[in-house]
């Protein structure tokens, strides 16, 4: 075989890696950023909210708005006023969300002011979120109660009652302030604690059955715990109040159970046969959402 041959035979080859990477599945695509846990809960979970993140400079360092949804469940939008959003939840993703989100990003960046891109299930090879955030800028989540961040262009009736009818769809949320990653939320007459976790799924269950079995898994008083939600390859543990319960009430009971999951999390030792059944129950009652 001649070397033009073989050197066609290798970028073949490399050609077809490529594409098999591309898409391949990523069961936790947001791995490796600190605010993982938060842009799960926005993908997932927060119906209105924002985080501004920053490109890394050889991206450009623009300030990107991250929200939980934009209009018409666009990828990305560059606004009118130069403003760039990209959208968490979509219609339709690919293998690799975080892949989805960078490729809308780069995309919105790079186009005209008011472009919007839409999700896409083949986004091609490309960065990912990791490739592309300056992950030291801070990740600080606004919790909103309607969709006017979307700022819509123009003020007929067809964009107010589209709007109207966005924020009739929200359920009341906030995020609670004294642990991370965790958000109150109103729904259907009853009132929920909702904590996402970044630690391996075996490790977080371990722990809530340990405290479970103690009968010490309330949130510190006032919680009772229903399961878990499985999200992108890490857990939400999901807790029931007492319907109007405030998030406010919350806030020192969490914290201090805060302390009591820890101890539990870094407990390595063999659970107690209690434990173990309880375990299973948990695992039993557990849903994943993707």
């Amino acid at each position: 075989m001649g070397k033009k041959s073989k050197r066609s035979k290798e970028d073949l080859i490399a050609k077809r890696l490529a594409r098999a990477q591309a898409t391949a599945f990523v069961p936790r695509p947001f791995e490796g950023l600190p605010f993982e846990a938060d842009l799960i809960c926005l993908r997932e979970l927060v119906p209105a909210a924002t985080a501004e993140v920053r490109l890394r400079e050889d991206f450009g360092g623009h300030t990107v708005t991250i929200a939980s949804l934009l209009p018409a469940a666009w990828q990305a939008w560059h606004r009118e006023d130069g403003t760039v959003l990209a959208g968490m939840q979509v219609p339709v993703s690919s293998t690799d969300a975080s892949r989805d989100v960078a490729r809308g990003i780069l995309a919105a960046v790079d186009a005209a002011p008011g472009t919007t891109i839409e999700a896409t299930t083949e986004p091609g090879e490309g960065p990912r979120l990791q490739d592309i955030l300056d992950d030291a800028h801070p990740f600080d989540v606004r919790v909103l109660e309607t969709f006017e961040y979307w700022e819509l262009p123009g003020d007929d009736a067809e964009v107010a009652a589209a709007l109207e009818q966005a924020n009739d769809s929200i359920a009341p949320t906030e995020k609670l302030a004294s642990v991370d990653s965790a958000y109150w939320t109103e729904m259907s007459g009853r009132t929920y604690v909702r904590w996402a976790r970044s630690e391996g799924e075996d490790q977080v269950v371990d722990a809530l059955a340990r405290l479970q079995a103690e009968g010490r898994n309330d949130l510190g008083g006032p919680g009772t715990f229903l399961g878990y939600f499985r999200a992108h390859g890490i857990i939400v543990p999901v807790w029931e109040l007492e319907f109007g319960t405030q998030v406010d009430d919350v806030e020192e009971p969490i914290a201090e159970f805060a302390t009591r999951l820890d101890e539990a999390l870094s407990d390595d030792s063999p659970l107690s046969t209690e434990a173990r059944r309880t375990r299973s129950g948990i695992v039993a009652r557990q849903l994943t959402i993707h």
